[in-house]
């Protein structure tokens, strides 16, 4: 069994038992969050697909880290103009384990 959720403007295809990193979700570790906006849910050979969503579909998940990723460096040049900007970006993330898939 596997879904196909929408979190943080990505999609993601989720099993029971997958960890997976997402945009930051509120929450503190070991919190369980419910995700509800499944595209697509596949059980053997029974396959839902929603319109955008499947109704009454949930997966239940639980929060294993918050945290941040690496630091980027965001540099702009102008040639001759004497113009630099140095910017760096840490991106928040959470770590999450699937526990169930709910039709």
């Amino acid at each position: 069994m596997y879904a196909i959720i929408k979190t943080g403007g990505k999609q993601y295809r989720v099993s029971p038992g997958d960890i997976l990193r997402v945009e930051r979700l509120p929450g503190q570790r070991g919190d369980e969050v419910l995700l509800d906006q499944i595209l697509l849910v596949a059980a053997g050979q029974e396959i839902l697909v929603g319109q955008p969503l499947v109704p009454s579909a949930q997966v239940r998940a639980e929060i294993l880290r918050q945290g941040k990723a690496k630091k980027i460096i965001v540099f702009k040049k102008k040639r001759r103009k004497n113009y630099r900007k140095k910017q760096g970006h840490r991106q928040l993330y959470s770590t999450l384990q699937i526990k169930e898939i709910q039709v």
